[in-house]
Parts: C-alpha cells; sequence; structure tokens
C-alpha cells in the first residue's frame, strides 16, 4: 500500500495531534509553512484553531493564493473545525476581511455550538466507517446550515439547542461532509485516538493520485 505524503498546515493548531494520527495510518506527514512544502504534497489536513487568525497567516505566510489554486485543481483537503470554516464557499458570522479557500459546496456557521464553555462530546454515526460509533470532541464548533448537491452528509448531530434555537430547528445539523477529494469535520479526532476519520481521508489521497 503506497504512503502518500499528506501535509498539515502548521499554522495553528493541533499539528503535532494531526501528524501523529496520520503517520498511525500510513501516510507520510509532513507539516506545511511555505509555498514549496504545500508543492509537494499529495494531500493537506487543515487543524483546528481560530479561523481568522488562520486566514491572515495563510497571508503573512504567503500560502493564500498558493492553496486556493492546489485546491482548485483537486488537491485532497482534510479540515477540522475552523479547517472546515475555511473549506466553505460560504461562512455566517465570520469577519468582513475573513479569507475563505472555498472547495466545499456548503455555508457554515461558526461557533455554532456555543463558546469554550460550551464545548462538548458525544457519540456519532459516522457513514462509510466500520465499527462503533465515533467519539467526536466539539470546541466552538462550527455545523453546516446548507449544501450543494454534490455534498455527502456522513454525521450529523440529532439534537442541538445551542444559540437559542428550537430542537426542531437545529434537528440534524451536519458535522461531517465530504464532496469529492475534500473532506471536513467540525470535531476534532485528532484529539481521540480513533484514526478512522485520518484513515478515510489518507484513502482518499491514495485514490486522487491513483
Amino acid at each position: 500500500m503506497s504512503s502518500p505524503t499528506v501535509g498539515v498546515l502548521a499554522l495553528q493548531g493541533n499539528v503535532r495531534e494531526h501528524v501523529a494520527a496520520l503517520t498511525a495510518v500510513g501516510a507520510t506527514a509532513v507539516p506545511v509553512r511555505r509555498p514549496a512544502e504545500l508543492a509537494a504534497v499529495d494531500g493537506i489536513v487543515l487543524p483546528g484553531g481560530e479561523s481568522t487568525t488562520v486566514s491572515k497567516l495563510l497571508d503573512t505566510f504567503e500560502l493564500l493564493e498558493p492553496l486556493r489554486a492546489r485546491l482548485r485543481d483537486g488537491l485532497p483537503a482534510y479540515g477540522s473545525c475552523a479547517g472546515m470554516i475555511l473549506l466553505a464557499d460560504e461562512i455566517l458570522d465570520g469577519r468582513p476581511d475573513q479569507h475563505q479557500l472555498g472547495g466545499l459546496d456548503v455555508v457554515v456557521r461558526r461557533n455554532a455550538f456555543g463558546r469554550q464553555v460550551d464545548s462538548f462530546e458525544t457519540d456519532l454515526e459516522f457513514a462509510g466507517l466500520t465499527g462503533d460509533p465515533v467519539h467526536a470532541v466539539f470546541i466552538r464548533a462550527p455545523w453546516v446550515e446548507k449544501t450543494g448537491g454534490d455534498v455527502e452528509v456522513l454525521a450529523s448531530v440529532p439534537d442541538v439547542t445551542s444559540n437559542g434555537a428550537d430542537a426542531g430547528e437545529a434537528a440534524g445539523r451536519a458535522v461531517a461532509v465530504r464532496q469529492g477529494p475534500v473532506l471536513a469535520t467540525s470535531f476534532h479526532p485528532e484529539l481521540t485516538g480513533d484514526r478512522r476519520v485520518h484513515g478515510l481521508f489518507v484513502d482518499m489521497v491514495r485514490a486522487a493520485i491513483g
């Protein structure tokens, strides 16, 4: 089985944890901070963090346009939490000067589950993964408000009542989605020791490079 080179955007967030998870499922994982490093990878992981800060750092490190270009060319990408926000085509409650990478035909709401103190953990049924439900850790997490026709919802939360929404309005919010070579989750699988989401992504990278 091939060992694709998967980059982890190393500007903020759980970089080491993602590198460890990717290595455990057979990838060659490398941190990415420069355009030349980005050019050498077969796939990219965008960790959690603060999405507005990461968008500014992408500009500062001259990675914004090169990463946008590679995503347009079909680079497989996985975004967790803030990474999901950056990959979304549209964001709600974002800053006017916030950069979007695009790649996912979704509308995402920042901090949809509330503030840091509202962070929580739950078990999710995740389409395409065998075995037990995925134990998901949500930290100031987004959710997907709307998906385009080519987006597959892989996991959702059944009853969310934060941000003033009643259970009927918020039932079934998507928290894991995939569109072609792009995968995103609202939660942080790198924190739990369950490598299945990273394994799914590495399989997507292998498929993309043939």
